[in-house]
């Protein structure tokens, strides 16, 4: 009896500790899709005995829980000393509402229309995103992304409405006119996301108001440049519209690229842009969407390519939402040439899943957070991913919006679990 009772007792504690295994398996680690890439936390030091010259930060796509997410950036980036921040685009969802700007409204009893936020969304960014940095202080760098491009917004009132961040003194070689004949919609910027149901007959209502919109159509809408600090050219390309680049702007970017070279006090040329040249890691978010975007993209990494060769050459995207390392070593470009590029679209908006050929040591997702770049004295820059945590939020935005919010809307949920087939663009 005495034996029996000890199986029995054995058997059901094998039973539990498999269970319990299982059940630790999937609750108490990450699954490998997550990403191990290596992240630090802001103001960490580093390990690199190298004496720097100077730091930077970058990030892009603050969306969705942004207006949480970014004054941690600001915060992590005084930490860490950064000599500005550069953000990549896509500052507001504009097909439907952003969750935090549904949040402040209700924590405030006064229900949010999808006409109210329309109208409000950049102002919004401006006071919730762009002002953290404001505070510290540090310069705030701004690029456009495609849902600067979503009816009822556009290219050119964008430019309208961040002309201060896009027409700042140390911008050089500003681009003539290059954009100022065709209106936004011939230019191919035209909705590049479905709003939802709920949202889609009222959002036509705002589209057919017209208004600043039309406005901006007689405006020169300066959206792509570039500036020069302590050896580094820093350029941004606008390729926020399906058919980008176009002709104004290449013959713009061989202008920069000629200077560049000849000019013996640059070392260093980082190139920002939203979307990723075409054939990465990161094909199936990219500018491989459309033929356009794939052959002006090729052309512009052929660019960089020849570039390379004379000058350091470093390229930066977000639009895909998670972080990763090294996004040109791929088949198509390994015969040519690889360039080093990072994609870090990690500033609160939905965070997206990884894609089938990503190096989990190189990736990470359903994170926030910022690349910190560090300048050496050769020219040569370090990128390091920083990831923001919940105990970076400070204590304000968490009475702002309620701390419970943040965890289960911003931590827990905000993010696609489905992972997307390869779509037929990507196949060579």
């Amino acid at each position: 009896m005495k034996k029996t009772l000890l199986k029995i007792a054995a058997s059901n504690l094998l039973l539990w500790s498999l269970a319990l295994a299982i059940s630790c398996n999937c609750v108490c680690s990450k699954p490998t899709s997550f990403g191990n890439a290596i992240s630090r936390a802001p103001g960490q030091a580093s390990d690199d005995k190298r004496v720097e010259s100077w730091r930077f930060v970058v990030s892009g796509d603050s969306r969705n829980c942004g207006d949480v997410v970014m004054p941690a950036i600001a915060a992590g980036a005084k930490m860490d000393g950064a000599a500005f921040y550069w953000h990549l685009g896509d500052l507001r969802a504009i097909y439907d509402f952003d969750e935090d700007m549904v949040q402040a409204a209700k924590v405030a009893d006064k229900p949010l229309t999808i006409i109210a936020y329309e109208a409000d969304a950049w102002e919004d960014f401006k006071r919730n995103q762009i002002a953290p940095f404001e505070n510290v202080p540090m310069p705030f760098y701004l690029g456009i992304g495609n849902h600067e491009t979503i009816t009822p917004k556009s290219r050119c009132e964008f430019a309208k409405t961040f002309a201060r961040f896009l027409e700042k003194p140390e911008f050089q070689d500003s681009p003539a006119s290059p954009k100022s004949a065709q209106p936004a919609a011939a230019r191919g910027a035209a909705k590049t996301s479905k709003p939802n149901a709920s949202a889609s007959s009222q959002l036509e209502t705002v589209a057919k108001a017209g208004g600043a919109a039309d406005e901006c159509e007689q405006t020169d809408p300066k959206t792509y440049y570039h500036w020069n600090k302590a050896g580094v050219d820093f350029i941004y390309l606008d390729n926020a519209s399906d058919k980008e680049f176009d002709d104004a702007q290449l013959a713009w970017l061989d202008s920069v690229i000629k200077k560049d070279e000849d000019d013996k006090g640059i070392s260093t040329v980082v190139v920002g842009m939203h979307k990723a040249l075409p054939w990465s890691v990161t094909c199936d978010h990219s500018m491989n969407e459309t033929k356009e975007g794939t052959k002006t993209g090729e052309i512009v990494y052929g660019k960089l390519l020849e570039l390379q060769k004379k000058k350091k050459v470093y390229v930066l995207a977000s639009h895909s939402h998670y972080f990763m390392k090294d996004i040109y070593n791929t088949s198509h470009w390994r015969n040519d040439g690889v360039l080093p590029g990072w994609i870090v679209g990690t500033a609160g908006a939905q965070r997206y899943p990884l894609p089938p050929g990503a190096d989990l040591t190189k990736s990470k997702t359903y994170v926030y957070g910022y690349l910190l770049a560090r300048v050496y004295s050769d020219g040569t820059i370090d990128f390091s991913f920083t990831e923001l945590k919940e105990e970076n939020i400070s204590a304000d935005i968490k009475n702002r919006y309620t701390e419970s919010w943040i965890d289960e809307a911003c931590f827990d949920r905000n993010r696609k679990t489905d992972a997307s087939p390869e779509p037929p663009y990507c196949k060579e």
